[in-house]
């Protein structure tokens, strides 16, 4: 028998049981769409957190006011401060040669108002160098000032969001706001950044830093980040804070140091194995619908007796009979798994209009490892009802006993 005929004879028995055919279609599809779905679920995931911290900007070393010891986790964004970080240690860092830019970080919460309208917002007290460091875009007006972080001055520059809340329509650039009890004029407002790490960066006002620090009436630092000079100079940025602080610091230890890429690369590693995790959990249905194969063809075989007494008295071998269903098997895991890519496919579409920000893919392996898992259940599990067929007597099946 021809291979040809083999699959000729495979489609025009699966077309002549269509409600049969139809149920293990869709148990295959299922399993399939299920394990691409909630592959491209974690990959998604993944993607987001990366697209979170390469927001922050590039070649980051985040410098954080207390010591954390090392335990294993994720240094807290809020700690112990046995010492504050203070303008003169960022001052001092920025001395290194493996390190571009540093902005001193101060930050707090104030009302702003202009004329009759008030709100609470959260104020960040910072250098001109914030806005490459955390790759910031304006949409009109400047930045900060370049000038001795040291000295104040009554500028500010607002969040897009801030700005429509605050001015509507009408231009700020040029405006005057009041924070807290202080007045500032507004030089530039920034272009939409959406959310950042849990802070909506258009819901700010970034004003000096020696402005927020007689704002808030505090000498210390929330965090300095650090730039480093490419990624190569990622490791000696991270050791040059270090050093430099703990010789200011009267040669004690008492700063957190953390990289961006060591960040990432923690996150990046949960994502992964999570994906894999829930992969697996849910290739456990394809299984299932091997079993239904595999179950609903001995059923077939039963149905088919005389069918295939009659390929046996015709001279057909044991080996041609099992490769008959086999056929129908391989047929019916591929047919179930396209659609079940199809569906996969038409799920993340609709998952992607529903959630434009999440960054919603389909990993090319995880596409194979789904056609590859289901091709080879429906042909494990087509096995025991293809020998069974194969080993029928050609004179009983042909009475169909």
């Amino acid at each position: 028998m021809r291979l040809e005929d083999a699959f000729s004879f495979g489609l025009r028995a699966l077309s002549g049981a269509r409600s049969r055919t139809g149920l293990m279609l869709l148990a295959m599809a299922i399993g399939v769409a299920s394990v691409v779905l909630l592959t491209a679920l974690g990959e998604g995931a993944r993607r987001f957190v990366a697209n979170e911290f390469s927001s922050l900007g590039s070649h980051l070393v985040i410098v954080i006011p207390g010591k954390i010891e090392t335990t294993g986790d994720t240094p807290p964004l809020v700690g112990g401060t046995p010492r504050d970080l203070t303008l003169e240690d960022a001052l001092a860092v920025q001395r290194s040669s493996a390190i571009q830019r540093v902005a001193p970080l101060v930050l707090g919460a104030a009302p702003i108002s202009h004329r009759q309208l008030e709100r609470d917002i959260t104020v960040l007290g910072s250098t001109s160098a914030l806005m490459p460091v955390r790759n910031m875009e304006l949409a009109r007006g400047k930045f900060l000032p370049e000038i001795d972080p040291t000295r104040e001055s009554a500028v500010t520059v607002l969040g897009d969001k801030l700005k429509k809340e605050l001015f509507g329509n009408s231009r700020a650039v040029g405006e005057w706001v009041r924070i807290h009890d202080r007045r500032f004029r507004v030089i530039g407002v920034l272009k939409p950044l959406g959310e950042s790490l849990g802070m909506d960066v258009g819901d700010i006002a970034v004003i000096p830093v020696a402005s927020a620090q007689s704002l808030f009436n505090t000498e210390g630092l929330f965090r300095i980040l650090v730039q480093a000079d490419g990624r190569e100079a990622v490791p000696r940025a991270q050791q040059a804070v270090i050093d430099i602080i703990k010789k200011r610091h009267d040669d004690e230890e008492d700063i957190t140091v953390i990289t961006q890429d060591a960040l990432l690369a923690t996150f990046d590693s949960i994502f992964r194995s999570l994906t894999y995790t829930v992969s697996g959990i849910a290739s456990i249905s394809l299984a299932v619908a091997g079993i239904l194969i595999m179950n609903v063809m001995l059923v077939a075989v039963s149905q088919r007796t005389a069918e295939i007494g009659l390929l046996k008295a015709l001279g057909g071998r044991s080996g041609e009979i099992m490769l008959l269903f086999l056929i129908e098997a391989g047929l019916l895991s591929a047919t179930g798994s396209a659609i079940g890519i199809v569906i996969a496919y038409g799920g993340v579409w609709i998952m992607g209009q529903i959630y434009p920000d999440f960054p919603l893919a389909i990993p090319l392996w995880a596409l194979t490892a789904a056609l590859g898992i289901s091709l080879a259940t429906g042909l494990l599990f087509g096995i025991l009802p293809a020998r069974h067929a194969a080993r029928l007597d050609p004179v009983v099946a042909l009475a169909g006993r």
